[in-house]
C-alpha cells in the first residue's frame, strides 16, 4: 500500500485512519484541514487555482460591523477574502449606504486560506467570492445585533412555481445590483434566470450591467459577486469572459417550458458536484503546512 499524502502534523492520525479506510473516506475528509485553519497564510495576497478548486494566500478578514454593511453568519468564519474583495464590500456598503440603498447583509466570503468548506459550497475558494441578501437591515428589528444574525434568516424575492418576483422584491435590490455590477473588478454576478428576465423587461439608461448578470440555480434569496483573478495572482484561473451583449436572449434556455427537461438533467449533475473533494493545485498544499 503506498503512504498517504503529506499532511499537516494535527491532521495525521484522523487522516491516516481514513487513509486505511480507502480513497472514498479521503474524498469525504478533504475539507477537513481547510475548516479547521482559523488565520491566513500570512504573506503577499495570491488567489490559486479555479473558483471551485483553489485557496488564497494573504487573505483579509472583513470586519463583521462596517458602514453600510453588517456579516451575517459570523460564527461560521467565513468572513475572509483576497484583499480586493474586502476593499470592494466595504466600499459597497458606504456607496449603498449615500445612495440610500440600505445596508447590505453579507453572506459568505470564503475561510481564512479559502479551499474547499464543508458544507459543500463548491465555490468561494479562492477568496474572490460573496453572498450578498437580497433582503436589507433595515427591515429588521432595531436591536438586530450579533446574536440575532445568526439566527434570522434570509428569504426569496422569486415565486418559484409561477416564474415571477413576489412581494419581497423592490426597486432597492436592482439599484444594488447596478451599483456591484458596474465595478471594473466583477467578472459575474450569479442571480436566478427569474431576476435577470424582469430586468431585462425594463429600461434602463445603460444595459452593460445586464451582461454580468449571469443565470444560474437557485440565487433567489442572495446573489453571489465573483471578481476576475487579480494581477497579483498568476496562478488564479479566471472564467472565459461573459458574450458580448445583455445576455437576455439565453434565457428561454432557462425559463421556457421546453427547455424543462434540460434543466432537469443539468440541476441534477449540479448537485452530484456540490460536497465533491476538489483536486486543489500543489501550491495549495503549502498553506495548511
Amino acid at each position: 500500500m503506498s503512504s498517504p499524502p503529506p499532511v499537516p502534523n494535527r491532521l495525521w492520525a484522523p487522516l491516516g485512519l481514513l487513509w486505511l479506510l480507502g480513497p472514498v473516506a479521503l474524498a469525504m475528509a478533504a475539507p477537513l484541514g481547510w475548516q479547521t485553519v482559523k488565520t491566513p497564510r500570512k504573506g503577499p495576497p495570491e488567489s490559486i487555482g479555479g473558483y471551485s478548486s483553489g485557496c488564497v494566500r494573504g487573505a483579509r478578514r472583513l470586519p463583521v460591523d462596517g458602514q453600510g454593511y453588517r456579516v451575517m453568519r459570523p460564527s461560521r468564519l467565513r468572513m475572509f477574502g483576497h484583499p480586493q474583495l474586502v476593499e470592494l464590500i466595504q466600499h459597497w456598503g458606504k456607496a449603498t449606504s449615500a445612495a440610500g440603498l440600505g445596508t447590505l447583509l453579507v453572506g459568505d466570503l470564503g475561510q481564512p486560506r479559502g479551499g474547499p468548506a464543508p458544507s459543500g459550497h463548491a465555490s468561494h475558494q479562492t477568496g474572490l467570492d460573496v453572498d450578498i441578501w437580497y433582503r436589507s437591515a433595515e427591515v429588521l428589528d432595531e436591536s438586530f445585533g450579533r446574536k440575532q444574525r445568526e439566527l434570522v434568516e434570509s428569504y426569496s424575492v422569486v415565486d418559484l412555481e409561477q416564474q415571477t418576483l413576489n412581494q419581497h422584491w423592490t426597486p432597492r435590490m436592482e439599484g444594488v445590483l447596478k451599483l456591484v455590477a458596474a465595478e471594473p473588478q466583477v467578472a459575474r454576478v450569479f442571480v436566478n434566470p427569474v431576476i435577470k428576465q424582469a430586468l431585462c423587461m425594463q429600461q434602463h439608461e445603460s444595459r452593460a450591467f445586464l451582461a454580468k448578470l449571469r443565470p444560474w440555480y437557485g440565487h433567489d434569496e442572495h446573489f453571489h459577486v465573483r471578481l476576475a483573478c487579480p494581477n497579483d495572482s498568476p496562478l488564479c484561473q479566471s472564467q472565459a469572459d461573459v458574450d458580448a451583449g445583455d445576455g437576455c436572449a439565453e434565457l428561454a434556455a432557462w425559463l421556457s417550458p421546453e427547455a424543462e427537461q434540460q434543466r432537469k438533467q443539468d440541476r441534477e449533475r449540479y448537485r452530484k458536484r456540490m460536497g465533491k473533494a476538489p483536486e486543489l493545485p500543489g501550491a495549495c498544499a503549502a498553506l495548511l503546512e
